[in-house]
């Protein structure tokens, strides 16, 4: 049976999956609070001309946008990849209890930099389906090299 955990990341998946096919770099994220799906993002960088539309970007919008409030310490964001630090800094500023991520980042991960760039309250769980998200990235950049 899978776990919670596993559920939320196969909606963060659907998300990277709606990335790709628009042409972005095949991230997505969903916030859940109180057991549910309260937000839902994907990368948007390029539809927008943005380089701050990143998936966990746009979920928090979505998400403090739903709650009517800017914290979410009562939420938990699933990412199919470990976020960057300007989302880091971002889940900080909002006060997210639990970042749940698929695959490493190992050049733009925020975990590189100590400090931490999340909340000090912020629970990190790593590695959730690691497997899939990280192929979806490599699938999508192996695919962008030979075109």
């Amino acid at each position: 049976m899978e776990n919670v955990d596993e559920k939320f990341m196969r909606e963060a998946l659907k998300e990277a999956g709606m990335a790709s096919e628009e042409g972005e770099v095949p991230v997505g994220a969903v916030i859940v609070c109180n057991g549910r799906v309260i937000a839902r993002g994907h990368n948007m960088t390029e539809r927008l001309h943005d380089p701050t539309a990143h998936a966990e970007m746009i979920a928090i919008t979505a998400a403090t946008q739903a709650l009517g409030g800017k914290y979410l310490d009562k939420c938990s964001l699933y990412v199919t990849v470990e976020p960057c630090p300007m989302c880091a800094a971002a889940l900080n500023w909002a006060q997210i209890s639990h970042v749940v991520y698929g695959c490493d980042d190992p050049k733009r991960g925020c975990t590189l930099f100590s400090p931490s760039l999340l909340h000090p309250r912020t629970e990190v769980r790593k590695g959730v389906l690691a497997d899939i998200c990280g192929k979806m990235v490599s699938d999508f950049f192996r695919d962008r090299r030979k075109q």
